[in-house]
């Protein structure tokens, strides 16, 4: 990591935590303490208002603020993959989210960084992804996020049709197909759908109340066997 990226992602730490220690923050970053303290105490130097010591903590004052928007080399090729990703195998609000994303980034970064927007060398591919599934994969996210009940015609595996009515929890990708991690009210359980197996899909109007026993967490634990 260039030094520079460190003080930078230093004062990002600071700035999102009341008191962090030098121990917390080498943690984070892989380096020592020591130098921890000696980039803080450079950081400093340069006018940057970090208040505390050695051995209690660290903080910004109050009144300092950041540019809105930096990045390192690694970040923006983050962002760029991941919206890559998106625009591979996203809906397509999804897909148009993806593109303005990068653009915001691009208008907000140096002009000498722009070119590392295109130039990253980092590609999703996705030869395989019916329009019907691009399709469900909107209308289900929506359904998460208003808590709306889902009624589902799902092939199963042995290629069995069923009709299900679901409390839809989260999405997952796993390279190569979204499943819908659910709670089935047939099965009065947990379980998780293909995309690319449902025939077909309508959001009710009724709605559902995130509460424990059911929840995405609850459903996670479910999946890994807690």
């Amino acid at each position: 990591m260039r030094r520079a990226d460190r003080l930078f992602q230093i004062v990002q730490i600071l700035q999102h935590r009341r008191v962090t220690t030098a121990a917390r923050i080498a943690e984070r970053l892989q380096v020592s303490e020591r130098t921890v303290y000696r980039d803080i105490r450079d950081l400093s130097l340069s006018g940057v208002p970090i208040e505390g010591e050695a051995g209690v903590g660290y903080r910004l004052g109050k009144d300092f603020e950041l540019p809105p928007l930096m990045f390192t080399v690694d970040e923006i090729q983050a962002l760029v993959l991941g919206a890559r990703m998106v625009e591979s195998w996203g809906d397509a609000q999804l897909q148009q989210a993806a593109l303005s994303v990068l653009e915001k980034v691009e208008a907000a970064l140096p002009h000498s960084e722009r070119p590392r927007v295109h130039s990253t060398a980092l590609f999703s591919l996705a030869f395989h992804v019916p329009p019907e599934v691009r399709t469900r994969l909107g209308q289900l996210r929506h359904a998460i996020a208003d808590q709306h009940h889902v009624s589902l015609h799902y092939r199963d595996r042995q290629g069995e049709l069923t009709t299900r009515s679901v409390r839809p929890l989260g999405l997952y990708f796993w390279g190569s197909t979204w499943t819908l991690g659910a709670y089935c009210e047939l099965r009065e359980d947990f379980r998780s759908f293909r995309l690319d197996r449902i025939e077909d899909s309508n959001v009710l109007d009724t709605t559902f109340e995130l509460q424990p026993p059911i929840t995405l967490a609850d459903y996670v634990r479910s999946v890994a066997g807690d």
